[in-house]
C-alpha cells in the first residue's frame, strides 16, 4: 500500500519522542501546508522567566537570518499574539498600522504574516508564518488550517514539557552541568553526581587529590574536569601514565636531566614537572613509580622543590598534583612497594570513581554518545543503536569499564556500517554470543547468567504483583536497579 508523503510525515511527527525533531518537524509540515516562505515557533514552560522561550525553531530561514529572528524579528507581532491569544493575520506588517513601525518589521521588510498562538490562558508559544511561496495573502482555510494544527500541538507541547520536566528531574547530575564545566561527561546517575560533587569541592582547593577506582572509569577525564575547573585551568595539563615509562627513566622523565646525568642524557631534559610548571600534572598508575621517584615525588609535594638528575641545587615548582591508581595502595604500603609517608600525603582528599556495574542507568546515555562518536570519527553516517542491542549493553557486564565499552561500540558500529545497516545490532555489539533460541547447553557462561536474571526476576515480578518495592527487597536490588532491569529485559506486566 503507498503512502502519501504528507501522511507519513503525520505519523511521523505522531511518534518522535526528542522534543527538538518533534518541533521541527511539525514547523516544516505546517510551512508546506500554509505554503509559507519562513517559520518560526517557541514553545513556553511554566518556569520561564523574563518571557524567553523554552524552546524555538526556525525553518527557511538562512544562517544569518536565525539570530536576528530568534531576538528581534517581529517581537511586537509574537508578542501580541502571546498577549491576546488572538491569531494574526496581515497581508504587510510593513503597512500594517500596528506594526508598520517596529525597527524589526521596517528593517527585516516584512509583508504577509501568519502568527497564531498555541494553547490558552496563557498560550504555550506562537507559530509565526511569514511571506508566501506563491503570489496571494495567507487565506482564511490557511489560517484555519494553522489553528487548528496549533490547537493539536498545544497537548502533545503539554506533554512533551511534562516530559521534558521528568526527565529533568532524573538527572542528578543537572544541577552541577549548570555550575561545571564537564564537556565530554555523559550519565545522570546518583553515583555520577557523587563524583562530581566532590571534583566541585576540590577544583578551587590548590590541594592534591587522589583518585581511586577500577581501570577504565574515567579516572583521567575527572583528572581533566578538576584542573578546568580551577584557578589553574588557563595553565598546562600534564598527563604522565607512569606503568608506561621504564624504571630507569622515570625520574630523568618526571624531574628531567642534565647533560651526563645518564648515558642519554647529551642535553639538558626538561621534565614534566616543568612542563606543567603553573598548571596540574596527574600521575597516572601512581602505585607504579619506583622507591626513588616516590621519595623526589615526596620532597616536590613537601617543599614545592625538586632535583634534577645530576643537579646539585633544587628548582622551585609550582604545579598541583592529581594521583590516580586502581590498586589498593594499603595494601601496597604493606608490601612495602609504596612509601606509607607518600600514601599518608596523597591520601587527604581521595575520590572514588564507581565502576560502569555500580551507575548501570547510565549505560544506555553512554551506548548512545559512544554510537555517535565512532560514527563521526569514522565518518560512517548517522549509525543508531537498536532497542535490541542497548538492552543487551545493559545487562552485559563490562570489567574494562567506561574504556571497554567505548571500544565495543567502536567495533560495532564499524561492523554495522561494513554490513550496511543504519542501525547497530546486538550482534554487531556482541558477534560471539548466541542467537536466542539457542538450547541451554550451546550458551555462554555470560548468557546464561543472564537468561537466568531474567527469569529470576521474570518471576520475582510475578510472586509480588509486580510490587517494585516487595520485588528490589526479595532481590536484595535497589528499585531504581530493578526498573532498570525490567527495561533492559523487555518484561512487560502480563506478558510471559
Amino acid at each position: 500500500m503507498e503512502c502519501h508523503p504528507t501522511h507519513a510525515r503525520q505519523a511521523y511527527v505522531q511518534h518522535q519522542r526528542e522534543l527538538e525533531p518533534f518541533l521541527r518537524e511539525s514547523l516544516s509540515l505546517v510551512v508546506e501546508a500554509a505554503e509559507a516562505r519562513q517559520g518560526y515557533l517557541e514553545l513556553h514552560d511554566d518556569a520561564d522567566v523574563a518571557g524567553a522561550p523554552r524552546w524555538w525553531i526556525a525553518h527557511g530561514f538562512s544562517e544569518a537570518e536565525i539570530q536576528d529572528v530568534r531576538l528581534a524579528i517581529s517581537r511586537g507581532i509574537i508578542a501580541e499574539a502571546l498577549a491576546t491569544g488572538q491569531t494574526i493575520v496581515t497581508p504587510s506588517a510593513l503597512l500594517d498600522p500596528r506594526f508598520h513601525a517596529r525597527e524589526s518589521v521596517v528593517r527585516s521588510q516584512i509583508e504577509a504574516v501568519l502568527c497564531a498562538p498555541i494553547g490558552v490562558d496563557p498560550p504555550r508559544g506562537v507559530l509565526y508564518l511569514q511571506g508566501r511561496s506563491r503570489s496571494g495573502l495567507f487565506s482564511d482555510d490557511e489560517r484555519t488550517r494553522a489553528e487548528i494544527f496549533a490547537r493539536h500541538l498545544a497537548p502533545l507541547v503539554d506533554g512533551l514539557l511534562l516530559e521534558h520536566r521528568r526527565h529533568q528531574a532524573g538527572d542528578a547530575t543537572a544541577a552541577l552541568r549548570s555550575t561545571l564545566k564537564l564537556a565530554g561527561v555523559v550519565g545522570r546517575s546518583a553515583a555520577l553526581a557523587a563524583v562530581l560533587k566532590q571534583a566541585a569541592l576540590v577544583a578551587p582547593l590548590d590541594v592534591h587529590v587522589l583518585l581511586t577506582g577500577e581501570t577504565g572509569t574515567g579516572k583521567s577525564q575527572l583528572a581533566r574536569i578538576i584542573h578546568d575547573n580551577g584557578p589553574r585551568a588557563t595553565r598546562p595539563f600534564i598527563e604522565v601514565n607512569c606503568a608506561a615509562i621504564p624504571e630507569t627513566l622515570m625520574e630523568s622523565e618526571l624531574f628531567g636531566a642534565l647533560p651526563g646525568a645518564h648515558s642519554t642524557a647529551t642535553r639538558k631534559v626538561e621534565g614534566k614537572v616543568a612542563a606543567a610548571e603553573g598548571g596540574t600534572l596527574m600521575l597516572d598508575e601512581i602505585g607504579e613509580l619506583s622507591l626513588a621517584a616516590q621519595a623526589k615525588l615526596l620532597q616536590l609535594l613537601q617543599s614545592k622543590e625538586y632535583f634534577p638528575l645530576g643537579a646539585a641545587r633544587a628548582e622551585r615548582a609550582d604545579v598541583r598534583v592529581i594521583a590516580a591508581t586502581n590498586i589498593d595502595l594499603e595494601q601496597a604500603v604493606a608490601e612495602k612497594r609504596l612509601r606509607e609517608d607518600l600514601f599518608f600525603r596523597l591520601q587527604v582528599l581521595p575520590i572514588h570513581l564507581p565502576s560502569l556495574a555500580e551507575r548501570r542507568e547510565d549505560i544506555a546515555d553512554l551506548c548512545g554518545h559512544f554510537c555517535a562518536m565512532a560514527s563521526e570519527t569514522h565518518r560512517l553516517g548517522g549509525l543508531e543503536l537498536s532497542s535490541g542491542a542497548r538492552r543487551a549493553a545493559e545487562l552485559a557486564e563490562w570489567p574494562g569499564n567506561l574504556r571497554q565499552l567505548q571500544n565495543a561500540m567502536q567495533a560495532a558500529v564499524i561492523r554495522a556500517a561494513g554490513e550496511g545497516s543504519t542501525l547497530v545490532e546486538r550482534v554487531h555489539l556482541f558477534p560471539d554470543a548466541p542467537a536466542v533460541d539457542q538450547p541451554e547447553s550451546a550458551l555462554t557462561f555470560q548468557e546464561a547468567t543472564r537468561r537466568y536474571q531474567g527469569t529470576l526476576l521474570r518471576q520475582a515480578l510475578e510472586d509480588t504483583q509486580w510490587n517494585i518495592v516487595e520485588t528490589a527487597r526479595r532481590l536484595d536490588l535497589a528499585r531504581s536497579h530493578v526498573y532498570n532491569l525490567i527495561k533492559a529485559f523487555g518484561l512487560e506486566r502480563g506478558r510471559g
